[in-house]
Formats: C-alpha cells, sequence, structure tokens
C-alpha cells in the first residue's frame, strides 16, 4: 500500500494585545521616528498586527494553535507521534531545549514520541510540511503536528521604521496523518545561503555577552526582487512535480509579508485575486506562522474545501523558499470547523 499525508486540522492563535497602524505610529512618534498609517499601507498592505504579552513564549502561542487543531482533527495530544516546530524566535537562547519539546509538554504529551525544531525562518512552515511528509510517506511517523510559532516584536528594533512596522507574533498549526489517499501532492525547497545577508538577525554569543545586533536586519530593495523572482520559479516547479497545472490551483496560500509580492506572485500564476488568501492586512508578517495563520482562517470560514488544491509557497532568510501543494480531502464540516481565532 502506498502511503501519502493529508491535513485532517487547522489552528492558529493570535495574542490579545493588537496595534493598529495609527497607535504604532504614536509610539514611535513618542521617540523621534516619523511613519503614517498611509505608509504603511502603501508600502505592506498590513493595517495592524499582534503583540505577544512579556510573559507570552513562542511555545505559549503554538500550543493554542495547536490545540485548535487538534479539536478539529479530533484528536487526541498523545495521538501525535511528531512535532515539527518552525520558529525563528524560540524560547530560549541557543535554540535548545528545542521549543518542540517545550510544545510537546504543555500539551501533556507522554508517548515518547519526537519533536525537533526547524529554521528556515519565513519558509519555516513549508520546510516543517515537507519534512513530515516524508516521515509519513516513509511509514516513520503517522500523526504530525507541524507548527509555526513567533514572537518577532522580540527582535524588532522600534527605531527603525523599515522593518518594525512589517512583523508581529502568533502562530498556525496543521495536523497531518497518514493516508491511502493523496493529500500532500508535491513539495519543493530550495537555499542560497549566497544572500544569507539580506535578511538576518546578525547578533552571536561571545563571551557571554551579544556580539553584534541583536535585531532583525532586511535589506528590504533585495528582498523583494529575491522573492518576487523565485516565488513564481517554485510554484511551477511544484506543480510540474504532482503533474498539474496551474490552472488546477484552487487557492494560493503565501507567506503573509508584503501585499505587493503576494498579489506579484498571483498575477504571474495567473490567478485572479479572488483565489488568493490574504490576511497580512490584520497581522503582519508572522514569519513561520503566517501560512498556517491564513490557511486556517480561510478553513475555518470555510473558503478552503475538501477537493480543493491548495498552493502554499514562502520565502525568507537564508535565503530559503519553497512550496507545497496539497489536495484537501481531511477536513470536517465547516460546522465542525469554527472557533475563536
Amino acid at each position: 500500500m502506498t502511503l501519502y499525508s493529508k491535513i485532517i486540522g487547522t489552528g492558529s492563535y493570535l495574542p490579545a494585545k493588537r496595534v493598529t497602524n495609527q497607535e504604532l505610529a504614536d509610539q514611535l512618534a513618542a521617540n523621534g521616528i516619523e511613519t503614517s498609517d498611509e505608509w504603511i499601507v502603501t508600502r505592506s498592505g498590513i493595517s495592524a498586527r499582534h503583540f505577544a504579552e512579556a510573559e507570552q513564549k513562542s511555545s505559549d502561542l503554538g500550543v493554542i494553535a495547536a490545540q485548535r487543531a487538534l479539536e478539529m482533527a479530533k484528536l487526541q495530544p498523545n495521538d501525535i507521534d511528531l512535532i515539527i516546530l518552525a520558529s525563528s524566535t524560540p524560547d530560549f537562547f541557543g535554540s535548545f531545549p528545542s521549543t518542540a519539546c517545550i510544545v510537546q509538554q504543555k500539551l501533556g504529551i507522554t508517548n515518547n514520541g519526537a519533536a525537533v525544531d526547524v529554521q528556515a525562518v519565513c519558509s519555516g512552515f513549508v520546510y516543517a510540511v515537507s519534512t513530515a511528509d516524508a516521515f509519513i510517506r516513509a511509514g516513520v511517523h503517522k500523526n504530525v503536528l507541524v507548527i509555526g510559532a513567533e514572537v518577532f516584536s522580540r527582535i524588532l528594533n522600534f527605531e527603525d521604521r523599515t522593518t518594525c512596522v512589517l512583523f508581529g507574533d502568533g502562530a498556525g498549526a496543521i495536523v497531518m496523518t497518514a493516508s491511502e489517499e493523496p493529500g500532500v501532492l508535491a513539495t519543493k525547497l530550495h537555499a542560497d545561503g549566497r544572500n544569507s545577508h539580506v535578511l538576518s538577525v546578525p547578533g552571536n554569543v561571545d563571551g557571554g555577552a551579544v556580539a553584534g545586533s541583536a535585531f532583525l536586519y532586511m535589506d528590504g530593495p533585495a528582498v523583494f526582487k529575491l522573492a518576487v523572482s523565485v516565488l513564481e520559479k517554485v510554484a511551477h516547479e511544484t506543480l510540474e512535480k504532482a503533474g498539474m497545472t496551474q490552472d488546477q490551483i484552487d487557492w494560493l496560500v503565501p507567506h503573509q509579508a508584503n501585499i505587493r509580492i503576494m498579489s506579484s506572485t498571483g498575477k504571474k500564476l495567473g490567478l485572479s485575486p479572488e483565489k488568493m488568501v490574504v490576511t497580512v492586512d490584520q497581522h503582519g508578517n508572522t514569519s513561520a506562522a503566517s501560512i498556517p495563520l491564513a490557511l486556517d482562517v480561510a478553513v475555518r470560514d470555510g473558503r478552503i474545501q475538501n477537493g480543493h488544491n491548495v498552493m502554499m509557497e514562502g520565502v525568507g532568510g537564508g535565503f530559503t523558499w519553497g512550496a507545497v501543494l496539497v489536495k484537501m480531502n481531511g477536513l470536517p464540516e465547516v460546522g465542525d470547523k469554527k472557533a475563536d481565532l
């Protein structure tokens, strides 16, 4: 019997603290940094973002998203035999213990299943889904919890208006399970370390102190140019691998970074704006959390349904990019999916 993986549950969570563009502009103005709602919306499409409270960590956000995904999947935490968590803002400095292990503990999972973090920045969720798919197809794991969780507010320089207005905190999760019918149709991953300098947190630990900057740095024009050049290509590569064409895509769920990048990709793929899931306006760039956040919103409001072909793709620091093409066939009825986000 040929094994496949399919998505049977989605979940997401945004911290309670919502900050509009105007509220952020007012806060920045108090420190002599000028920006405006119009400036932010025009350049990014973002109207608001959510910031975690001081005591909230990536694992806390990820746990809530995971619980909602498990509820939709009608599984108990101990049914999960692998957790893959994508994050650039892990709970602990040095990234150990892994945030995935902390989530496992907080969910009350005691079956000694595996748990691991992956780091591909904004492409992290796509990398994690591809990894989960490979494990399931190989028969190594049956039920995999894939999470993207970020508290980017901790690494933002609020004296740099070109970056601090773009990012937010949040988490998204999916449950993937082994299936006799295809769910994940194809995946494609790439990286080019020659461009690692265009998006990074360039600090490191030296003698117990942070050497360099602990804040996010981004060469905006370079990232934009790279993103628009690779996202269309990786989508076509993934379609070709699946033996499909772009007109068979029902929904595009791109990394929610910048509406201009997203719209450009959609146009190049010949997709109408109505076929692209857009949530960036409400939560900004949540890095590895953005794709599962957007996916969950569209699943719960009934747009994405069983039988639909969904293209998910992301691009991020590293420089990394990738895509996943999924046929949705494991979702419950719409009435069973609704819950507070």
